[in-house]
């Protein structure tokens, strides 16, 4: 089974939430849903899409239910790479790898990090063929 799909404003909020052990709809309402000029109602409507997709869970406590990411906003993003590369680039990194060349808006701090994981890459590759 594929995983569900995520909207850019639902990882937003997923992210939101998985940056703290749990939250309320009240406190995520008026800490995102604020600065995202989004009603209470609405962020109550994302975050129980986001729960019935499996990314968050709640637990009733003192009469109020508190929400918990199920993943890091870290495993989210790996997997919307992974599922961005094998539907739009064909399961294939090369087109973005030629896109980042020809773009030229990498920082030096962005480069090296590029550089650091390939050569983890390499590494990695060189210790199975061993």
């Amino acid at each position: 089974m594929s995983e569900p799909t995520i909207g850019e404003q639902e990882l937003a909020l997923l992210r939101h939430i998985a940056d703290r052990p749990d939250a309320t709809v009240g406190e995520v309402a008026e800490a995102f849903g604020q600065s995202h000029g989004l009603a209470r109602s609405t962020v109550l409507t994302m975050m129980e899409r986001l729960r019935k997709k499996g990314y968050l869970g709640r637990r009733l406590r003192g009469g109020v239910y508190r929400y918990r990411a199920e993943t890091s906003s870290a495993e989210v993003l790996r997997g919307l790479v992974r599922r961005f590369v094998e539907r739009s680039l064909g399961g294939s990194v090369a087109p973005f790898v030629a896109y980042l060349n020809e773009t030229r808006d990498l920082s030096d701090d962005e480069l090296k990090e590029l550089e650091n994981l390939v050569s983890k890459l390499q590494a990695e590759r060189h210790k199975g063929g061993e």
